[in-house]
């Protein structure tokens, strides 16, 4: 699949910082993840951190697909109300989403500590009403996060407007949330894991999977064998043409990057991000040198050459919108793409393995505007799997929720 399509800020920022090798010839592992992005180097930094022996393998450059594309808002709130996940899956449910998302910002926080230069830092996240019809819903998600112990705060027009300069009904201010280069953070693990003994190998693609109730093999073009324990299927929007039903729909998001801004201009903005309640939403937050990241204007396109051909529009479009509610803040595109992604019906992600291949093949589909925080959960969630035990979201992730709803 082409992915992604513009000017990515992180590939132009950090360019390829480190080239893995091909693989050539033909190994053994317990675990084998394919796809070195941000979702395969945390399941892999998992597994290895705790004695497996992992082998990663990508078709591209580390980091080189969706990954390079992403926006990385760190957040716990995901894109499907909680209220709205309680009606579907109970209240229970509902919140242990919700939960777990928020603790999946402190496991990134602990990663990112050990490595260097990843610019993570801690950040608000405030979610605005576009318009009054939405005051209500806002309402009461706000009164079921409390009733549950989130720290989050109600802020009127009034507040909104004394605190960030513009005009919106009301928001949800939250205090946890974070930004992160997935770029850096993706190459920091699988680095640090290389070097501790696992194999990476980057420009090595699958030409065929087998797998039985043993385990599995895992073919290159190149002709090397893989024979593994376990195979994790991290290839991101790629993942979908390795199931025969549709889990998920693809979709095409764009963003920009500002050049740097003065944080008198930014303001509260320095450490809060932004995103709103209309679907597609705006969203916005800061990088960690001043720049503006802005993002949104989804649609159903899932044509590359259409896609490429959006993408400065999308891009002055984004601005001009972003320009209504900051007018004084300088919003000229400096890097803009667009790219694919992927979402499910209820804004969970997909992780386990699927009855068309069997236990010896976990899939981790980080889909939805939390692919990274997901990513940090599913790994987890995989690692339990593999080891045999259970885990608390196994349901509420897999694919047997689909019976479900």
């Amino acid at each position: 699949m082409d992915l992604k399509s513009g000017y990515p800020y992180w590939a132009i920022k950090n360019g390829l910082m480190h080239a893995f090798p091909q693989l050539q010839e033909d190994t053994r592992c317990d675990v084998v993840v394919i796809g070195a992005g941000i979702t395969g180097a945390l399941i892999a930094d998992e597994l290895a951190i705790h004695g497996h022996d992992v082998v990663v393998l990508d078709q591209r450059d580390v980091a080189w697909g969706s990954t390079s594309a992403s926006t990385a808002l760190l957040q716990y709130e995901i894109d499907t109300h909680m209220v709205d996940l309680a009606e579907t899956y109970g209240e229970e449910s509902a919140v242990l989403a919700y939960r777990s998302c928020a603790n999946a910002i402190d496991m990134l926080a602990d990663k990112a500590s050990s490595l260097k230069k990843v610019a993570f830092s801690r950040m608000q996240s405030l979610y605005y009403a576009s318009n009054k019809r939405h005051r209500k819903d806002l309402r009461r998600e706000f009164e079921l996060r409390t009733r549950h112990g989130f720290d989050v705060t109600w802020l009127n027009a009034i507040e909104v407007k004394e605190t960030y300069g513009f005009d919106a009904p009301c928001a949800i201010l939250s205090t946890k949330a974070a930004r992160v280069d997935p770029y850096q953070l993706a190459y920091g693990l699988l680095g640090r894991i290389e070097r501790n003994g696992a194999r990476i190998h980057d420009r090595s693609p699958v030409a065929r999977i087998l797998a039985n109730a043993r385990g599995v093999e895992v073919h290159t073009t190149h002709g090397a064998v893989v024979k593994a324990k376990y195979l994790v299927m991290a290839a991101g929007y790629e993942s979908q043409r390795f199931l025969d039903q549709r889990v998920a729909q693809n979709r095409s998001s764009y963003a920009f990057v500002t050049d740097p801004i003065d944080a008198q201009t930014l303001g509260a903005l320095t450490g809060t991000m932004m995103w709103e309640s209309a679907r597609p939403y705006l969203y916005l937050r800061t990088t960690s040198d001043n720049r503006l990241l802005i993002g949104g204007d989804d649609d159903s396109i899932d044509i590359p050459a259409k896609r490429d051909a959006l993408v400065d529009r999308k891009a002055r479009k984004l601005a001009a919108k972003l320009s209504k509610l900051f007018p004084e803040i300088p919003l000229e595109p400096t890097f803009a793409w667009g790219g694919t992604f992927a979402e499910t019906k209820d804004g969970l992600p997909w992780f386990g393995a699927h009855q068309q291949h069997g236990p010896r093949v976990l899939f981790a589909m980080a889909y939805g505007g939390n692919g990274i925080t997901y990513s940090m959960l599913g790994a987890g969630l995989l690692r339990a799997t593999i080891e045999r035990r259970n885990h608390p979201l196994s349901n509420l992730f897999g694919f047997g929720r689909l019976d479900r709803r």
